[in-house]
């Protein structure tokens, strides 16, 4: 069986436009929300942050824990445990050199994603996004106990979202 991969993302929105970041994956590149791994002593929520800023350059905070998702690679069958956080937009920094592998950093419609579906990381970004309209948040206490996550994978993906 594969390892899972347990990553951290921010739906962000500001205006009915969604903050999006084009990077490089597996050769190719990427649409998908600030996000990624959680690094050795932090939470779900201190990565989110620290992460939009370092591919962003904007400062948010961590809202309502959006969704926690579970998604399959079709080839390889890499499981890939994504945490959903509603972003608070506070401030854009645009003189922050950003991670390298970020090519882009967008304001985008759910249309304008809707005409990139060919190009998002994963299934991943669009159901976050809906779920965000649909106003879909987890209580605060969904994760209470699986602290710290990165210990806790397999309890976390029983709750998880399949995609």
């Amino acid at each position: 069986m594969n390892s899972t991969d347990l990553t951290v993302s921010a739906v962000i929105e500001r205006d009915g436009r969604f903050l999006i970041v084009e990077e490089r994956s597996s050769g190719g590149v990427v649409m998908n929300h600030p996000g990624g791994h959680i690094e050795a002593g932090e939470s779900p929520e201190q990565a989110v942050v620290r992460e939009a800023l370092e591919e962003t350059g904007c400062r948010i905070t961590a809202g309502e824990l959006l969704g926690v998702y579970l998604c399959i690679h079709p080839q390889t069958r890499q499981q890939y445990l994504r945490i959903a956080y509603v972003g608070n937009y506070i401030a854009h920094d645009e003189t922050r050199k950003l991670d390298d592998g970020v090519y882009g950093v967008h304001w985008l419609s759910p249309a304008d994603l809707q005409r990139h579906m060919h190009r998002l990381r994963s299934p991943v970004v669009m159901r976050s996004i809906e779920d965000y309209l649909a106003g879909q948040r987890q209580p605060d206490s969904f994760l209470a106990g699986l602290m710290p996550v990165q210990h806790n994978v397999a309890a976390v993906m029983a709750n998880a979202a399949l995609l």
